[in-house]
């Protein structure tokens, strides 16, 4: 009798059909990936409670060549047509930057071809070779044979290296390719924390390997990118690498990493140091953090570039435009590749963040002294006009306001975890001081631990600077707390950093994106699973910005319509009380201002993507999961279906729906089930304790069918469910724990109720008792 496919699971079908069908033309197990998830889900977070949303998956991957994917097929069990896979199949590809997507259901393919925009019914039996997909993508692409030798050269491979995610795959394969096709100026954008340096490293690596470019110029502005770049990625190539120190060029090295300000002259009628190179000396050259904001840095690495124009140029950046100055985008051209800092939250690679909103008073309404002759603490006459949020710690300092900010980032610190590595950036060095001696003053019993629990790390620091490798280092506890004003906005990896406070102004989107990307690196064996955002100068305004990737919505102002002021902060001088016309502008110190915390917002990265006010915890989660039950009915309706109750816990959490952080923000429902919180919570039920449902089945006797050993062992799992819920009672693995393991052992125990499946037949009957419509309230 022939077999019915329409019986047959989706994983039978691949088996019996899709594989076999794959590996009859040519499709080996070394090509194939079944199953592979190419993304990790995204992390979501309640109070202090984390889970993952699923991954995505491909049920296949066909490689041409190891990291080239050429294919994707997607399978449905026979009761769905053939092509009832292609949509996901194409999102997938189109993701995966695959060229030929497939769907079946065992019975034949339907092939999207992206390079044509067709799409064709295949028999089951005539699915394309690894070969003819290559000729179909050569004859598309149309490489040289030189071009191909290029293209065709591997990825680096060791035991420390690890294979790209999918999207340093695309990247990289882009690049390559575009400059086997000759581009002279190419501009990558990745958020950071997605591995900017591997990507990097795996470009060098295969144009270098290919012969392709053979001189090698890496430019970033910041000693600790060069030297973190040489020490990680970059290490393989130390015997071909040198980095240029003081301003001494040798031309022996294939591969040369500079800070750009070394290679230029200071000194006016001085030759800048680059010029000890011949313009044709270099072939490839890749510029790091290529987001200058400045004319004067701006100009440094552009008169770099141009001198060796006729090599070509790579910028690599997680934030393409500025809005004064000069523009990368001009420079470079479009992007050939984008990886936003939402895109690396939603696959689950970097980490989410939850943003605390402090407003002060004095922000809100601003400061003016009260008669013509007011003198700050120094006895300076203080100018008689209104000062501002955008004003303080530039122009005048009110210390209360630094120590209520300082109060504040320790009751933070209380609430995360008072080892939380944390960076606080401050409007300049001098306040970067002030704010370092207030925290040590306030958490004087880690500083007695620790002297090096909070430390100032500014430019002119030397002391400061020498402990920037500890306070990265994610085995390294000290430092702990760091002030500082600029020098750790970019490029520095602090894999565990969990809390950025803000207090100075940003004056731009890109210091603002590469701020917040000091805490956005997941760090999961540490405990780091999201990060959080103590802003005392809605900064954080800019998630709402369309420049800003996620393109977030921010709360309205809690304050009947009065909003902060929304200025744009500058560069401040250097501080100096006697005003010197030298050095600019002095500050003015006052301290008899109260100032409080008028009000605060919390936000998160909702799970369309933006930022939302969370208006409650309780409102939050009962919306969510009424997104997935509308109503009481249809969620007491799947529960009594659902054999497998876990499958309903991991389906909330696709909906940000966290069952232990209802628990931990409502002790009251600590000995309560799965059942009656999510009852309580979205349908207003009266919960019962576990206690009450598992009393419930023994009054009504249900137990009675059951003699001997087989009632003992339900009764101890009643036992278990009052004590630990429905989610481990319903595990197998319980009947190895006490005091099931006194009863016999799990086969002995099984084969009291006539084997597996009686025993699991008994299980979901005694599961139905604990949860009769009766019982809710």
């Amino acid at each position: 009798m022939p077999e019915n496919k329409k019986e047959l699971s989706e994983e039978d079908i691949k088996n019996r059909y899709i594989t076999p069908a794959l590996n009859a033309v040519g499709w080996a197990a070394e090509d194939m990936r079944m199953e592979k998830y190419f993304t990790d889900g995204r992390v979501i977070f309640q109070g202090g409670k984390h889970a993952r949303k699923q991954g995505k998956k491909a049920d296949y991957l066909l490689y041409s060549a190891p990291n080239y994917p050429i294919a994707i097929v997607e399978a449905k069990d026979n009761n769905h047509p053939v092509g009832g896979g292609l949509q996901q199949a194409m999102d997938y590809a189109e993701i995966l930057d695959i060229p030929f997507a497939y769907s079946s259901n065992g019975d034949g393919f339907i092939e999207h071809d992206f390079l044509t925009g067709m799409e064709v019914e295949i028999p089951l039996d005539k699915f394309p070779t690894k070969e003819q997909l290559l000729a179909r993508l050569q004859a598309n692409k149309k490489f040289t044979p030189e071009q191909e030798t290029v293209i065709n050269q591997p990825y680096y491979w060791d035991a420390d290296t690890h294979a790209p995610r999918y999207y340093q795959r695309i990247a990289i394969n882009r690049t390559i390719e575009a400059v086997a096709k000759g581009q002279q100026r190419i501009l990558l954008v990745m958020a950071t924390g997605t591995g900017k340096t591997y990507t990097a490293f795996q470009i060098i690596e295969r144009l270098h390997k290919s012969g392709c470019k053979k001189k090698i110029l890496y430019l970033a502005d910041r000693n600790v990118l060069i030297d973190q770049t040489m020490v990680q990625d970059f290490k393989p190539f130390k015997k071909i690498m040198t980095k240029i120190k003081g301003k001494e060029l040798d031309s022996s090295f294939e591969i040369y990493m500079a800070l750009y300000q070394q290679l230029v002259s200071y000194d006016e009628g001085v030759p800048d140091p680059f010029t000890e190179f011949k313009p044709e000396f270099f072939d490839l050259i890749l510029v790091d953090e290529c987001h200058r904001g400045s004319a004067k840095e701006d100009s440094e690495w552009r008169k770099i570039l141009e001198y060796f124009s006729g090599a070509t140029q790579i910028g690599m950046t997680a934030t393409p435009k500025v809005k004064n100055g000069a523009n990368n985008l001009e420079y470079f051209g479009e992007p050939i590749f984008t990886y936003s800092l939402k895109q690396g939250i939603e696959d689950g690679f970097l980490a989410p963040y939850r943003v605390t909103n402090s407003f002060l008073n004095v922000d809100l309404k601003g400061w003016a002294p009260e008669g013509p002759q007011e003198m700050d603490l120094f006895g300076n006459v203080i100018p008689k006009q209104l000062y501002q949020r955008p004003d303080f710690g530039r122009e005048l300092v009110i210390k209360t306001r630094r120590e209520v900010v300082a109060r504040r980032i320790t009751q933070m610190l209380y609430k995360i975890g008072r080892m939380t590595k944390t960076i606080v950036f401050c409007t300049d060095v001098e306040e970067a001081d002030a704010m370092r001696q207030l925290l040590v003053t306030l958490n004087a019993d880690m500083v007695k631990e620790d002297s090096r629990y909070v430390m100032r790390i500014t430019g002119d620091d030397a002391v400061g600077k020498k402990q920037l490798g500890n306070f990265i280092e994610p085995d390294e506890a000290y430092p702990v707390v760091v002030t500082t004003s600029e020098m750790l906005s970019t490029g520095v990896d602090c894999k565990t950093c969990g809390l950025i406070v803000i207090d100075k102004e940003i004056g731009s989107m890109t210091e603002f994106k590469q701020i917040v990307g000091r805490g956005t690196r997941l760090k999961t064996d540490k405990g780091k699973w999201h990060f959080e955002i103590l802003d005392f100068r809605n900064a954080t305004k800019l998630f709402k910005d369309p420049e800003f990737d996620g393109e977030p919505e921010m709360p309205e102002e809690p304050f009947g319509g009065t909003k902060p002021p929304d200025h744009v902060g500058e560069k401040t001088p250097p501080y100096d009380p006697s005003g010197s016309a030298k050095t600019g502008p002095k500050k003015y110190y006052i301290n008899h201002v109260e100032v409080k915390i008028d009000a605060e917002t919390v936000s998160y990265l909702g799970a369309d993507g933006k930022t939302q006010v969370v208006e409650s915890f309780t409102d939050f989660t009962r919306k969510n999961i009424r997104g997935k039950f509308a109503t009481l009915d249809d969620f007491i309706k799947r529960w009594t279906a659902e054999e497998r109750k876990a499958a309903i816990v991991d389906e909330l959490k696709e909906y940000d729906v966290l069952i232990d952080a209802i628990r931990e923000a409502n002790p009251a429902l600590a000995k309560v089930d799965v059942f009656d919180i999510i009852c309580h919570v979205a349908f207003d039920q009266k919960p019962l304790t576990r206690s009450e449902r598992a009393n419930n089945v023994k009054k009504r006797n249900y137990l009675a069918k059951y003699e001997g050993k087989a009632r003992e062992v339900l009764e101890a799992l009643l036992v278990k469910y009052a004590d630990d819920g429905i989610l481990q009672m319903e595990q197998n693995e319980v009947l190895k724990l006490d005091p099931f393991s006194h009863i016999g052992t799990v086969p002995k125990i099984m084969k009291l109720f006539g084997g597996r499946e009686g025993y699991e037949a008994a299980v979901i009957d005694l599961k139905k008792q604990l949860y009769l419509t009766d019982d809710v309230a």
